[in-house]
């Protein structure tokens, strides 16, 4: 549910940005550093060679090839083109990864929220930040970049890991998370399946809960985001063994993502991405088509008006 210290993830600025800056700049170099990384790992192993081997192409440590591969430590694009050239790769993703590296010395978008990003989610809100298009399968609460302040509120007031003095600040780095629905030129192309038991729990009490069901009506008519809703009835599908977040990036590989109760896993292999997207596409199958959830969304949110 990618938490900002608490598993209930980002919050909601209103589907015109009324709440957060509009449009706000993504970089986050920390994030660079990972992705560049990772593709450089995967290259080198691809190719069959050895940190050590690395090293002498740069005439460098075996430490620089492991801290260049790990993302601590800026990647130079002159690097990048020289250590990918020694591992055969093309020249279409030498140039991509070049390119990435070239822009890895900006600013970190989030930075005013650090102080609430435990270490390990803040590679998550950078990607997050960086990427184009996203998919998300939740099974006990709404995903973060659907929830409204107030149900983002009700989530952390008596949360374990979130102190009282802490919650307004989280929830405003929740609201700067989501606003990448409404960036302008290129919002988050957004996708996520939802169980329908989901709509049935009160979060923050029904005025709260008929609040965020219409948020939910609002998203879904831009043309970035559907929503599907899981029905009761589908009984085993495969999102049973757990939430999961893939992100997509126009300049990288694709990211999967797994939280639990005090970090998260990345996923990186791609065969085990290709696994999470077969998923993904099952659960689309089997949820609700988004004409028919929005149906459900509707009704639940009259039954609360009423």
């Amino acid at each position: 549910m990618q938490g900002d210290t608490q598993r209930s993830g980002a919050g909601q600025p209103g589907p015109a940005g009324r709440d957060a800056p509009r449009g706000p700049d993504r970089s986050d170099p920390s994030a660079l550093r990972w992705l560049i990384g990772h593709e450089l790992r995967a290259a080198r192993e691809q190719a069959g060679h050895t940190q050590t081997a690395a090293a002498r192409v740069l005439d460098c440590t075996h430490a620089k090839i492991n801290y260049l591969e790990q993302g601590k430590n800026q990647q130079r694009p002159d690097e990048v083109v020289r250590l990918l050239q020694s591992y055969g790769a093309s020249t279409s993703d030498i140039g991509r990864l070049a390119s990435l590296a070239s822009n890895a010395d900006r600013g970190t978008w989030w930075a005013p929220f650090a102080d609430v990003v435990p270490d390990w989610l803040r590679t998550f809100v950078g990607l997050e930040g960086l990427a184009t298009a996203a998919f998300a399968y939740e099974p006990l609460l709404l995903h973060g970049l659907l929830q409204t302040r107030a149900y983002a509120t009700a989530l952390l007031e008596d949360a374990l890991r979130v102190p009282v003095v802490d919650v307004d600040h989280v929830v405003g780095l929740r609201l700067a998370r989501q606003q990448r629905l409404h960036d302008d030129g290129r919002p988050l192309r957004y996708e996520a399946v939802i169980e329908e038991t989901i709509l049935d729990r009160l979060v923050g009490g029904p005025t709260v809960m008929a609040d965020q069901l219409d948020h939910l009506l609002l998203l879904s008519e831009q043309d970035n985001v559907v929503i599907r809703v899981m029905p009761l009835a589908v009984a085993v599908h495969d999102g049973l063994d757990g939430e999961f977040t893939l992100l997509d990036f126009d300049a990288a590989r694709s990211i999967g993502y797994v939280e639990f109760q005090d970090g998260a896993v990345y996923v990186q292999d791609p065969d085990r991405i290709g696994g999470y997207r077969t998923a993904a596409a099952r659960l689309r199958s089997a949820a609700l088509p988004e004409d028919a959830s929005l149906e459900v969304i509707r009704a639940r949110r009259a039954a609360l008006r009423s």
